[in-house]
């Protein structure tokens, strides 16, 4: 073989491992530093695929951990050249299995996004898909031609290595869930204003829709367009209809915040406007909520009260769930109704505090860390 065309070989082999070591470490590590966020992705998906997979979802937070960790381990060993052959084969059924899958989503799309990269950066399924198919592109050229890379540590050092990088994505998560992600990728970041990010321009682009007639004829269903259903056919027997999105429009960064009473009754202009200062403990699930956590809110609420401060507890769990809590822990502040999934996009933290003034988001804080003046 030509010298220059080897080393020409030679070089983009490299390339190709340090690209896909670099893309498992970068994926790795945003879903580390939000290991909860990853853990309602994993949620998504096993409650989309329903059956026994939806029995799974209790398990999707200790998974979200081993999945970071496992794509940081793989990550760095590409890098760095650490148990070489074994990292290869590792990677490689990594691929097998994800590669299908994010075929599948692609397809039917049951999620809008895949959360390969958590938050930092939302790619669309083909987008992702089509990612897939080049990571499972290289690893095969790195299985093939595993005597190209030759590792540079001595075993012992790559054996440390190894469970240094283990040790270093178990740390990340824990430490993260304990408190808040170092990097805050929702759209609730501190300094943001909620209804400027809830805004649409005027002459925003809106969605597209199609919606189809489904009719039947002497026990055959059929499927018309609002062009050509038999509307003076009396032949034809109306079945259902549906409707779906083609192209979506614009959506604003936040666009489902919504504050309520248990009576419907929505006070979102009311508490966005306040001019002083606004405490909001979000506890999207009751169940799941800590007690402790809890219980410091409502120490947090008598001085709020004294203060002149306002503070409302957001959930989405339901007028029973709240009254066993109340019951359950004493509290006595009062709770109001949010969706769940914009409680979860709030603030990684259960419960978590929010201090906004005038809809804008001066701090956020797991309980554990939060304090009150």
């Amino acid at each position: 073989m030509n010298k220059s065309l080897q080393k020409t070989g030679d070089i983009s082999l490299q390339a190709g491992r340090i690209l896909f070591g670099a893309v498992f470490v970068f994926s790795g590590f945003v879903k580390a530093i939000d290991p909860l966020g990853n853990a309602y992705k994993i949620e998504d998906y096993l409650r989309t695929f329903g059956g026994y997979f939806e029995r799974l979802a209790d398990f999707a937070f200790p998974v979200a951990i081993a999945l970071s960790t496992l794509e940081l381990l793989i990550g760095l060993n590409m890098i760095f050249r650490i148990h070489v052959n074994f990292t290869n084969l590792l990677a490689f059924l990594f691929m097998l299995v994800m590669t299908p899958m994010t075929l599948y989503i692609a397809v039917k799309n049951p999620v809008t996004d895949c959360g390969c990269f958590g938050d930092a950066l939302i790619i669309s399924n083909w987008a992702t898909f089509f990612k897939n198919l080049v990571l499972m592109t290289i690893v095969i050229f790195m299985l093939v031609y595993h005597a190209k890379y030759k590792p540079f540590l001595t075993k012992k050092i790559q054996y440390y290595g190894s469970l240094l990088f283990i040790v270093i994505g178990v740390l990340i998560s824990v430490t993260n869930y304990r408190h808040l992600p170092m990097m805050d990728f929702l759209p609730y970041k501190v300094g943001v204003n909620i209804q400027k990010a809830m805004e649409i321009p005027d002459n925003a682009p809106k969605d597209i829709e199609q919606t189809t007639f489904i009719y039947e004829r002497e026990g055959e269903q059929k499927e018309f367009t609002i062009d050509n259903y038999p509307k003076n056919d009396s032949t034809w027997i109306f079945v259902d209809q549906k409707t779906k999105v083609i192209k979506e429009g614009f959506k604003p960064a936040i666009h489902d915040f919504r504050i309520e009473s248990d009576l419907g009754d929505n006070i979102t202009d009311e508490v966005l406007s306040y001019p002083g200062k606004t405490y909001l403990i979000i506890m999207y699930d009751l169940d799941e909520s800590s007690i402790k956590g809890a219980k410091k809110a409502e120490i947090a609420y008598q001085k709020a009260l004294k203060a002149g401060d306002k503070f409302y507890a957001l959930t989405g769990s339901s007028n029973i769930d709240v009254a066993k809590f109340v019951k359950k822990t004493g509290v006595t502040y009062p709770f109001w109704k949010t969706d769940v999934t914009a409680l979860k996009s709030i603030i990684r933290a259960n419960p978590g505090f929010v201090l906004i003034q005038k809809g804008t988001i001066l701090g956020k804080w797991n309980w554990r860390d939060f304090k009150i003046d």
